[in-house]
């Protein structure tokens, strides 16, 4: 699924939950630098003027203070059941309950960032606003490119790389045998970039109508919250929503499925890497939990 404005800043705010993002064995560094690359990669949507930037530097500052404190063990608790669940078979339904498990962590972080997001809605300006829109249309114009050009050949085997960057994060390297079962498997999923394309959008035009509601209606802190709490329960809540559960639903079918083909064709060392992996991510939350 593909991350938009205020996703993506929650996103990297559970930077530790994914243990994903950095790409490579320690998550520790990238968490202790990521309130600036979390300022910074806002500062490249909205390009922040003045105070502004001293008030998002001071909100990115506690939102991570607050998650350090109170969200890295309950990780680190997480992934030692995964830990467990690697070490036997699990099952298709592991992987949808961990995806369960992984979603309501994502709600905490959103639920907490609601008053640094309502100060941010408030300052934003009209130029801001241009600037963020500006930013979504080049950001889609490069997944067109990398993931609905070309034949269909072509847009299967991006999708499989960039997968596969993951899959080695955890495995480690694949033999050529394994690789092509893993692409096979990743061929029969949907081809669905453009109904991805559709709902990044769909987040985006949301995001810029509630800050345009905000500025051109002067709104109070009160009623910018009310407005950005609703933004934020439509967006969590609208893969269960008539319309769209189907398409969810198939994704996140053939999703873990996909996932767990690399699990069963894993190799005892391949298996041992990803435990150790996940032990090093969560010796990482705990040294970051503990103020290291």
């Amino acid at each position: 699924m593909q991350g938009t404005f205020i996703r993506r800043t929650l996103a990297l705010l559970a930077i530790a939950m994914m243990a994903l993002a950095a790409g490579c064995s320690t998550i520790r560094f990238s968490y202790n630098q990521g309130d600036t690359l979390l300022y910074w990669w806002m500062d490249s949507y909205v390009d922040f003027e003045g105070q502004q930037a001293d008030v998002a530097k001071r909100d990115i500052n506690g939102l991570f203070q607050w998650h350090r404190q109170t969200q890295l063990r309950d990780y680190a608790a997480l992934l030692g059941n995964f830990q467990r669940q690697l070490a036997g078979n699990p099952s298709q339904a592991d992987l949808m309950g961990a995806y369960r498990e992984i979603r309501v962590r994502g709600e905490r972080v959103a639920q907490r960032a609601v008053p640094e997001i309502t100060t941010l809605a408030m300052s934003i300006t009209p130029e801001q606003i241009a600037n963020i829109e500006a930013k979504f249309k080049d950001k889609n114009d490069d997944y067109r490119r990398k993931f609905m050009s070309g034949s269909v050949e072509k847009r299967q085997r991006a999708r499989f790389k960039k997968s596969m960057e993951q899959m080695e994060l955890w495995f480690g390297k694949f033999s050529n045998e394994q690789e092509a079962a893993l692409r096979r498997a990743s061929d029969a999923r949907p081809l669905d970039n453009q109904q991805w394309l559709e709902e990044r959008q769909y987040r985006q035009r949301r995001i810029l109508s509630l800050l345009r509601e905000v500025q051109q209606k002067k709104l109070n802190r009160e009623q910018t919250t009310v407005q950005v709490q609703g933004m934020m329960r439509e967006l969590f809540t609208r893969m269960d929503s008539p319309e769209r559960k189907a398409f969810y639903d198939a994704s996140l079918d053939s999703t873990t499925k996909y996932i767990l083909t690399a699990i069963r064709i894993a190799t005892p060392n391949q298996k041992a890497h990803a435990q150790q992996r996940m032990q090093g991510w969560i010796n990482d939350f705990e040294a970051l939990a503990a103020g290291k």
